[in-house]
């Protein structure tokens, strides 16, 4: 028997990808919004591909404020930004 493969939508693209092709985007209880590199930390999560365009995208169309039902201020955008990059640096 196949093993699942857990899919989730891009709020950049809206494309369905795998949760291993995406990067996860946190809400914490405290209502931090942070990158999840594991993939595995405790709160709310939204999935972006690893394109700077998906970043983008999801900042002009609100998909972060969307999915997390909150304002989302511009320096937490820029901070996502920052660590979006050297994120795909490596």
């Amino acid at each position: 028997m196949t093993k699942k493969i857990p899919m989730r939508q891009c709020i950049g693209c809206g494309e369905m990808k795998s949760k291993k092709e995406m990067m996860r985007i946190l809400k914490t209880s405290e209502g931090e919004i942070i990158l999840d590199g594991t993939g595995r930390k405790n709160g709310r999560g939204a999935y972006l591909c690893f394109s700077k365009e998906c970043l983008l995208r999801a900042v002009k169309t609100k998909g972060l404020e969307r999915s997390f039902q909150m304002r989302i201020r511009p320096e937490v955008y820029e901070r996502l930004e920052k660590e979006f990059e050297e994120i795909n640096d490596r």
